[in-house]
């Protein structure tokens, strides 16, 4: 058969069956995705074997798939976690891998471990490829006599990384015991702290009774700009019809005025202007229009509010965003971001202009933008191979094809959009895209590991260095997952992130997103990952030329 096919054959095998062995779940826990891993090693041990350079080609390919649209998806997300928990957060990462160290420099001292073979534990255990390939380089530097211990490195580090995945995910499920922790719980209070973070938005109506404010637009009042309250429809004093209203709208003494924003914020301008009444302008007669909008439009994106100026070019108001679920306040500093539900108030004529500007298209949300995503992907496979220097390590550091991806995806997403690349995925094509990566990855890897891993797992010192890659793996991950509940009261879901997240695991991100509907986990793996990628590297290197 040809190595193509043959390769096609065996990866959809091997992801076919991973697949259902991951769906078994015993008492509600399963594998999921990481099933795929155990059955390329399954595969693997009984002589299944595809061309290397397909392998290393379709691993890493499936490899970035998955990094880049958890980083498409969740940017915004991950920046708001580094501004709340992000020194917390990466502590506990931190920990994690200084606790992994540490236990390594005792394994060398009392243990008498060779110091490659410790290396490549670390490695291994801690499922971090480019660490590996740091100590590599390490070692040949130090002396070309090490060349032939780079085989010990290379076997510990197979051997130990299948029970590090193991371990990660073990070290997940006994936390979850531990506290009966109920996952979809976890879920839901993850989302109510999110509801929670954003104020609700109301509407009120407020006749003026500020005979100062003659004259100024609405816009220029004190304060106005900053809280985020606007101006939607208007019924001056005498009068019994509606107009719309914008921030160039001058208030008099007995207009009324209907403002949407924050209760607080309401609550803080009503006594500037006036004082609440108990009338609905929206159901008094008037030539005032409401729709909510899409916003795909990429001329719409990027530029805050004040400079789209659309009260002046369209007269209309935009009273709201709608964001991920999420209603947000509007601001002149306010920026569109590419999906957002625009609520907008104006007469119909105006309206219709505005919607025409801002897109509307349900088509294009439902559509895959791939010229962008290919972009992105190329850009963060040439910022992963970039190497670059910290004080005091001898070695070039690069993020590879795990980080860089991942850092380019989360900038992308925070920019938006440049002319006219969008950086958009449907959540159900980022979903279906994610998948199809981890599952590429893990087969590939666990066809690579399954040629080896029994001969060596089986073998006296296989087990004994299994048996050390698990105590590197689980103590630190325990230790720091039971602290973090304890002391620091964390969601579960943000600790099984931070968990494969300090170990840069994809697999075990896999596992932890299968355990409920929620984005949480995604979100604190990228939001650690990072610094964890930087820190395994130099300790990788630091432990060859302390001991080797």
């Amino acid at each position: 058969m040809p190595p193509v096919a043959a390769a096609i054959l065996i990866v959809t095998l091997v992801a076919v069956s991973g697949l259902v062995l991951g769906g078994i779940r015993i008492r509600g826990i399963g594998l999921g995705p990481a099933g795929v891993l155990f059955s390329g090693i399954l595969f693997g041990h009984f002589g299944a074997s595809i061309d290397h350079e397909i392998a290393d080609f379709t691993k890493e390919f499936g490899l970035i798939l998955f990094v880049f649209t958890i980083g498409l998806q969740l940017g915004p997300g991950v920046i708001e976690l580094w501004k709340k928990q992000g020194i917390l957060l990466n502590s506990m990462a931190l920990s994690i891998v200084v606790q992994a160290v540490i236990l390594i420099c005792i394994f060398v001292t009392v243990l008498k471990l060779p110091a490659l073979t410790s290396a490549g534990l670390f490695s291994g255990a801690t499922t971090n490829t480019p660490s590996l390939g740091a100590a590599e380089q390490a070692a040949l530097s130090l002396s070309e006599d090490n060349r032939g211990g780079i085989g010990s490195l290379a076997s510990a580090y197979a051997v130990a990384y299948p029970g590090g995945i193991l371990g990660i995910i073990a070290s997940m499920l006994l936390i979850r015991r531990l506290f009966g922790v109920d996952v979809d719980e976890e879920a839901a209070k993850i989302k109510e702290q999110e509801r929670q973070d954003y104020e609700p938005i109301e509407r009120r109506s407020i006749v003026i009774d500020n005979p100062h404010l003659g004259s100024v637009p609405f816009g220029k009042i004190p304060g106005v700009e900053e809280s985020g309250v606007r101006v939607s429809r208007i019924r001056r004093a005498g009068e019994d019809v509606v107009h719309v209203a914008t921030d160039e709208t001058e208030l008099h003494d007995g207009d009324l005025v209907q403002l949407v924003g924050p209760r607080s914020e309401l609550d803080r301008i009503e006594p500037v202007i006036g004082r609440k009444v108990d009338v609905d302008l929206m159901k008094e007669p008037g030539e005032v229009a409401y729709r909510r909008i899409l916003v795909t439009d990429p001329r719409a994106l990027r530029k805050p509010l004040r400079e789209l100026s659309l009260d002046q070019v369209f007269n209309t108001t935009v009273t709201r965003i709608i964001r991920s679920g999420v209603e947000l306040t509007v601001r002149g500093s306010s920026r569109f971001s590419y999906g957002d539900i625009a609520h907008i108030v104006g007469d119909k004529e105006s309206i219709e202009r505005a919607t025409k500007f801002l897109g509307n298209s349900g088509k294009s949300m439902k559509e895959t933008q791939f010229s962008p995503l290919f972009f992105g992907i190329a850009v963060g496979v040439v910022a992963g191979m970039i190497p670059f220097h910290l004080p005091g390590v001898p070695f070039p550091i690069r993020l590879g094809f795990a980080g860089g991806p991942l850092i380019a995806a989360i900038v992308f997403s925070l920019i938006g959009s440049i002319g006219k690349f969008v950086w958009y995925i449907p959540y159900s094509a980022n979903l279906a895209l994610r998948e199809l990566g981890i599952i590429l990855f893990l087969a590939c890897a666990g066809l690579g590991a399954g040629e080896t891993f029994f001969e060596a797992a089986l073998s006296v010192e296989g087990i004994k260095w299994m048996g050390l890659g698990i105590i590197v793996t689980m103590v630190p991950l325990l230790t720091t997952g039971i602290a973090a509940r304890v002391i620091w009261k964390q969601n579960f879901l943000t600790i099984c992130g931070v968990i494969a997240g300090s170990m840069t695991d994809p697999p075990a991100l896999a596992f932890a997103n299968s355990q409920a509907d929620s984005d949480a986990s995604s979100t604190a793996y990228a939001a650690v990952y990072p610094l964890t990628m930087i820190l395994r590297i130099i300790a990788a290197q630091a432990i060859v030329m302390m001991f080797a």
